[in-house]
Parts: structure tokens; sequence; C-alpha cells
């Protein structure tokens, strides 16, 4: 009788062992096509850009006889702007060296900072675009400043969406602290700002240095 109990027993402890071991993988599976869901996104997101600087470069010289990017765009701005957007992806890379170390207040911190910076650039941005609209330069314009204001807005409403994320989830941080779940959100976020950034990148080169000169 008690080696029938032992061996109930340890059926059935073996039977919840199974059960957590399929919990824990299934959850693995799901944190995995998470990640999976995150990378088709970002493809899609680069052949996106691709098209939209492809149009840019097709229409770069048709302003239709109006304002030319020579006469309006003042570069010092845009250099501050990328210089602030470059510093927000080296505090974000601070941020996961902080959630590597278990540090939930540092992390939250560079992430703080992250957003600061990132609510700058958009700030600055949305700046320049009033004053092109001011000195005669809008969307409707001319085939090259509709295809100026498509690309680079398009990069603004991406950051604009990153910041919001970003803030959504510092707010789960403070609540949760640092879990698998929290680790991998914050794995994607610096993940996409560091592909804004390097999107940005080409958008300087490609739109304004060789819109200036």
């Amino acid at each position: 009788m008690a080696h029938a109990v032992s061996t109930s027993a340890g059926a059935h402890g073996g039977h919840d062992a199974g059960q957590g071991g399929g919990h824990h993988g299934d959850h693995h599976d799901q944190e995995s096509l998470k990640m999976f869901g995150f990378w088709l996104f970002l493809i899609t997101d680069v052949i996106l850009f691709g098209t939209l600087f492809a149009t840019f470069v097709v229409l770069r010289f048709n302003t239709a006889a109006g304002p030319t990017p020579a006469e309006l765009i003042e570069l010092q701005g845009i250099i501050i702007s990328t210089f602030i957007l470059l510093t927000s992806s080296f505090t974000s890379g601070i941020a996961v060296l902080e959630m590597n170390k278990g540090n939930k207040r540092g992390l939250i911190l560079w992430l703080a900072i992250t957003a600061l910076l990132g609510a700058s650039f958009v700030y600055l941005e949305v700046t320049e675009f009033m004053h092109l609209v001011h000195e005669g330069a809008a969307i409707g314009t001319s085939a090259y400043w509709s295809a100026f204001f498509t690309l680079v807005g398009t990069h603004g409403l991406h950051v604009s969406l990153g910041l919001v994320w970003m803030i959504a989830l510092m707010l789960q941080l403070s609540r949760r602290g640092i879990t698998p779940v929290t680790k991998r959100k914050v794995n994607i976020i610096s993940l996409y700002w560091h592909f804004l950034d390097v999107v940005w990148i080409f958008v300087f080169t490609i739109v304004y240095l060789m819109g200036v000169m």
C-alpha cells in the first residue's frame, strides 16, 4: 500500500512538473512569437522608408519654380536636432544596461531622459515645419515639398509613437518592476529607437545635406 501511495504521489508530482514545464514552454514560445512579430514590423518599416526615400530622390528637383530647400532650410537647427536624437539613442542604451543590472530606478530614469530628448526633437521638428509653411513651403506647394513633408513627417510620427510607447512602459515598470515581460519590452523599444536614429541619419544626409548643398 505504501509503495502504491508513493508511486501515485510520484506520478502526480511528475504530472505537476510536466504542467509547470509546459506553462514555462508556452510562455517562452509566446515571448519568441512577440519578438518575431516586432522584427516583421521593423521589416515593413524598412520597406516603407525605402519607398519614401526613393520617391523623394525622384522628386527632389521638382520645386515648380517655388521656394527651394537651400533658400528655406536652416541647417544649424537640423544639426541640433540630429545631436539630440543621437544622444537619446545613447541614453536608451544606458537604460538597457541599468535593466541588465536589475536597477529599476536607473532604468526608469534613463528612459525618462530618452523620452525628454525625443520630445525635444519632435518639438524642434514641428517648429521647423511651421517655419517652412510660414515661408510659403507647404505640403501642396510642389512635388518636392510633398515628398519632403511626407518623409520627414513619417519619421517624426514614428518618434512620437515611440514616446507614447516609452511613457506607457515606464508606468508599467514602476508598477511591476523588471520582469521577463518588461525586459522584452525594454529591449524592443531600445531596438526601435536605434532604428529611428539610423533612419534619421539617412534623412539628415539625403534630405537636408543634399538639399542645402
